[in-house]
């Protein structure tokens, strides 16, 4: 069997909580709080705000890499931020969930950047490297305002990159992209930032300007949600999409689809999911085994 790893930022009534935190799921629906009230992971660098973490595990490497969003909100505006934030993602790297490296920061943003935010980062078989993706505000030479696209770089270590290209740009303004592989295809779920709802798209290779949007009633109709990440759920041979409900500051729900290329979600009842008592932000999930999460619960604690 498998258990889940939920790696993300919290809030509370004094606002933002822009450090790295831990829950753990043994089903993929209901999650317990690791580590009690401290954080698993701050930083003094940079902005001194993590913000949006994301999680994977380089099987080559044999190391845990977590990348997160370089930016402090305690203070400035969000035009502010995303017009003149940092250009640099961070990165920590374990072998063991438990003990990690100091962190990093890593210039990834193109020259025009305003910001990069919410980066996340998927195993490329094309190129035998992971391609690390991430939104920027920039403004063009033939534009009169700036554009949040989707912006990507390869790595083989998390050290180095390659320079960036635009990935995704869209009608819309696109951030909080998240991407997965299942069978012949790529799957990719953005955020319309300027309808406000989570589109999804498919292609055959990661690197296309071939993507097929993919009609889901649900998703095209589910406004005011952001930061969608999907998982595969093995005890249920299902997929779940959770989605934070930011609009109606409801935090996260999931979305159960048993084939993504049907489109055909349904959003689960608060009966049927239980997101534990710290309310998550923006985050990543990852399948570990359960082994690991007897490991991690007994370093850092189980939440009641």
């Amino acid at each position: 069997m498998s258990a889940y790893l939920f790696v993300h930022f919290t809030s509370d009534k004094n606002g933002d909580n822009e450090n790295v935190y831990f829950a753990l799921s043994h089903d993929g629906l209901n999650w317990k709080d690791l580590g009690g009230e401290s954080p698993i992971l701050s930083t003094e660098k940079g902005t001194r705000g993590i913000r949006d973490p994301f999680i994977v595990y380089d099987k080559t490497l044999k190391k845990y890499f977590i990348i997160a969003t370089d930016l402090n909100t305690k203070s400035g505006d969000w035009y502010d931020f995303s017009h003149n934030g940092s250009k640099s993602l961070f990165v920590w790297e374990s072998d063991d969930l438990i003990n990690w490296s100091n962190e990093r920061l890593c210039a990834v943003g193109v020259e025009k950047a305003g910001c990069v935010w919410a980066p996340e980062a998927v195993f490329c078989e094309e190129k035998g490297e992971w391609f690390v993706f991430f939104a920027s505000c920039v403004k063009e030479e033939d534009e009169t305002g700036h554009k949040q696209r989707i912006y990507g770089t390869f790595t083989k270590d998390f050290k180095n990159f390659s320079p960036a290209f635009k990935y995704i740009d869209a009608q819309t303004d696109i951030i909080d992209t998240d991407i997965v592989r299942d069978g012949e295809y790529y799957y990719r779920f953005s955020k319309d930032e300027t309808n406000k709802v989570i589109i999804l798209e498919k292609s055959r290779r990661l690197i296309s300007d071939c993507w097929e949007h993919v009609y889901s009633e649900v998703l095209d109709n589910t406004v005011g949600v952001e930061g969608p990440e999907a998982y595969y759920i093995e005890q249920k041979g299902t997929w779940c999409l959770i989605a934070d409900q930011y609009r109606y500051n409801e935090g996260y729900t999931p979305f159960l689809c048993e084939n993504l290329e049907s489109g055909k979600f349904y959003k689960l009842g608060k009966a049927d999911f239980n997101m534990g008592k710290r309310k998550k932000r923006h985050g990543g999930v990852i399948k570990i085994s359960d082994e690991t999460a007897d490991k991690l619960i007994k370093y850092y604690g189980e939440n009641k």
